[in-house]
């Protein structure tokens, strides 16, 4: 049996109606908790990881070709789907919300 992580989600966009005051309806996201295999993230994280580094050593080079600066820290939030994907989060920050912030920084030498 593999092993499992149990993610906390509301991907399945399941809602049920509720009653916010003078008979207004309004929907509430239900959440469910799902297993996702530990070898599915994984896969996932690494590949995400690597695709990422790639980024940014592509845009380290480029920017230092044309000119002094580099590139010192880089810092993003990413969301893990109930199927295990990862994905970059971006816009608005989700104070509260499921993120992982991953930061980068260069080694000082």
């Amino acid at each position: 049996m593999s092993e499992t992580i149990l993610i906390l989600t509301n991907d399945e966009g399941t809602t049920e109606e509720g009653e916010r005051g003078w008979g207004d309806t309004v929907e509430k996201l239900k959440s469910k908790t799902i297993p996702v295999a530990t070898g599915v993230l994984e896969r996932n994280m690494n590949l995400f990881l690597e695709n990422i580094g790639k980024l940014f050593q592509q845009a380290d080079a480029k920017v230092g070709a044309n000119s002094d600066l580099k590139l010192d820290e880089v810092e993003l939030q990413v969301k893990i789907s109930s199927k295990g994907e990862v994905k970059l989060w971006v816009g608005a920050e989700l104070a509260g919300e499921g993120v992982i912030t991953l930061k980068f920084k260069r080694q000082s030498t």
